[in-house]
């Protein structure tokens, strides 16, 4: 009678792991690095010791310096040549991983692509858009002032009739459900609006005010308060409180991109208000604004990771 050795298999997905055959053979285990896994479209899936929290996005040099000095982030560079700022921030309950990277130029398709970037090198559990923005209401949206937005509202779908009649048709996207329940206890918790004293030394007295808002997007740079961007916002909801040139990009690559993996990364917007989308509109508040919004995400750090 013969010995039967060796695996037989039969039919579709069967996995076999772990397992040695013949006299001698021994079971080798995976380095962390080998059982990284690879998803179908080529990107890297890192095992939990590699997983990131946040992966942030920014536009502006004085975005990503504002980030790195509130964050304490280090530069990368990958085998690829691309540039990423990493670091880690102890909150109360955990130690949060963030990984930031700049885009190329302003507007939808280059944010997207640094989330691609981000995407296939980190896998964070959550993205963010962190920097400056054009401020719509007068009240809520003074220069200084942070908006921290669930909601983006694409503008830039529209029907052009003749005689040049425009018809805007706005997209509107919310985070996930668990994104909104973080920031509404941030607001629980330390008020709406929240005031904070300036980041700049030579605001250091003064006080800003962060609020909860919609975020209008689209590929324009509004610096005209008659324009017909402003009025199709005010009209579509008047708590749009900002503008910006990425968001759009965000909550779309985040939309679909939810196929990839069985849990898909929350987003969050955070625009420090450098302008108020009009003729004034400068960068002589770029760096204000941009440091109250790296100040206020690292507020909200224990309430979102």
């Amino acid at each position: 009678m013969k010995a039967n050795r060796g695996i037989s298999s039969h039919g579709d997905g069967n996995t076999i792991s772990n397992n040695a055959v013949g006299s001698h053979a021994r079971v080798m285990a995976a380095s962390p690095a080998e059982r990284t896994g690879t998803a179908v479209d080529g990107s890297v899936i890192p095992t939990d010791q590699d997983t990131w929290d946040i992966g942030i996005v920014t536009i502006l040099s004085e975005e990503l310096r504002a980030l790195c000095d509130e964050l304490k982030l280090e530069r990368h560079k990958t085998p690829d040549g691309l540039y990423f700022y990493r670091g880690e921030y102890a909150t109360p309950s955990s130690t949060v991983r963030i990984v930031a990277t700049q885009t190329q130029s302003q507007g939808q398709r280059s944010a997207m692509a640094a989330l691609e970037n981000l995407r296939r090198h980190y896998a964070p559990r959550l993205w963010a858009l962190v920097g400056v923005g054009g401020g719509l209401h007068d009240e809520h949206a003074r220069i200084g002032n942070v908006i921290v937005s669930t909601e983006v509202v694409y503008y830039e779908n529209r029907k052009i009739n003749p005689l040049g009649d425009v018809r805007r048709r706005g997209e509107h996207r919310q985070a996930p459900a668990q994104v909104v329940h973080a920031v509404n206890a941030f607001f629980t918790e330390h008020g709406t609006p929240t005031r904070i004293y300036g980041q700049l030394a030579s605001q250091s007295a003064q006080e800003y005010e962060v609020y909860p808002g919609l975020i209008g997007s689209g590929e324009a740079v509004v610096a005209d308060r008659d324009s017909d961007i402003r009025r199709y916002l005010e009209h579509y909801n008047e708590k749009v409180l900002a503008v910006d040139m990425e968001a759009g990009g965000l909550s779309q690559y985040w939309q679909e991109n939810s196929v990839h993996h069985e849990s898909n990364p929350g987003w969050i917007v955070i625009r420090g208000i450098s302008d108020n989308a009009d003729e004034k509109k400068g960068h002589a508040h770029h760096d204000l604004a941009a440091r109250n919004a790296a100040h206020v995400l690292q507020l909200l750090l224990p309430f979102l990771c």
